[in-house]
């Protein structure tokens, strides 16, 4: 395990090293002057000239890059001239309470899905199955931004339970001291994730309840409750634990749409707002956190999935 492990990092770095330089390269030719997009248009040509030329953005592309790369080694994202902050000071900032709504919503995906799911199968082509597949492909089929527009009229508006912006609170910790504020964006994020996940979970068990090994549980006489609990439930996780991992890049992206619509400060409204004043440098350390979310994901899927499993055999 330990072995696999430090092949797949080794793997996974030079992976994430050339998403950085297809985002830093396809940033360079959008952005065209960083000294133009920094100053200004109406800013003269001495001028955006003199910065460039300061800060080595007259340089080749390329030892721009390996500039960029050996900074990024030594933990320095770059600088937000647009903000006057460090991007690492400014990820910082937002990271935690992102982190944190994106823990909380597939914490309670997963406290929703895999029950659904297993009960879905269970009760398979009944109308509770029938009812909870047509609001799983509904729910998939919605934009996240009209379900958190639609949960604010209906919880917020209609009857006002709950408010309508998240917290403002810069604590990352916000979710657990105001869980009030914080209900309506986790339970966007989450429904989605409910969405997907129930129907891995229902194929997972369909598949599973078929085997022997439940037929001989229940030919012992077994409770059904334990039929389920003890024996099904283990293996019919284990293709979701695939999909978790490879999910929670898509976290990110959920963050940055109900961060937009409740107002919440965290790196999805970072990136919204970096991406209308053009703060290259802070889009381009958002890229590539969701890289290596998306790289280290799949790692971590692989890892959970051969230790539930001994049967896998793990080869980099």
């Amino acid at each position: 395990m330990a072995w696999y492990v430090l092949r797949r990092l080794a793997i996974s770095l030079l992976v994430l090293i050339g998403i950085s330089a297809v985002v830093y390269f396809l940033l360079h030719f959008v952005q065209g002057s960083p000294g133009r997009a920094v100053l200004g248009q109406r800013a003269s040509p001495e001028a955006v000239a003199a910065f460039n030329s300061e800060h080595g953005f007259d340089r080749p592309i390329i030892e721009q890059y390996l500039s960029y790369l050996n900074e990024l080694v030594h933990g320095d994202l770059g600088y937000s001239y647009k903000l006057n902050q460090s991007v690492a000071t400014l990820l910082q900032q937002n990271a935690g309470r992102s982190a944190m709504l994106s823990l909380a919503a597939l914490v309670l995906a997963l406290i929703v899905a895999i029950p659904l799911g297993i009960w879905q199968a269970v009760k398979r082509n009944s109308i509770v199955d029938h009812t909870a597949t047509a609001a799983s492909y509904t729910l998939y089929a919605t934009p996240q931004f009209l379900l958190g527009l639609i949960l604010i009229a209906l919880f917020s508006q209609a009857i006002p339970i709950f408010p309508s912006q998240a917290s403002q609170s810069p604590s990352p910790w916000v979710i657990f001291t105001d869980p009030k504020a914080m209900a309506l964006p986790v339970i966007t994020i989450a429904l989605t994730s409910v969405a997907v996940f129930s129907r891995y979970q229902r194929t997972a068990t369909l598949d599973q309840l078929g085997q022997d090994y439940i037929k001989v549980a229940r030919a012992k006489g077994l409770p059904e409750r334990l039929v389920l609990t003890r024996h099904l439930l283990r293996n019919s996780c284990q293709p979701l634990i695939t999909v978790v991992g490879l999910s929670i890049p898509a976290l990110l992206a959920g963050n940055l749409i109900a961060e937009t619509v409740f107002n919440y400060s965290g790196l999805g409204l970072l990136f919204l707002n970096s991406l209308q004043r053009e703060d290259y440098p802070v889009l381009l350390a958002y890229t590539l956190i969701g890289g290596t979310l998306t790289v280290f994901g799949n790692l971590i899927a692989d890892v959970a999935l051969a230790i539930t499993d001994p049967r896998i055999e793990l080869s980099a």
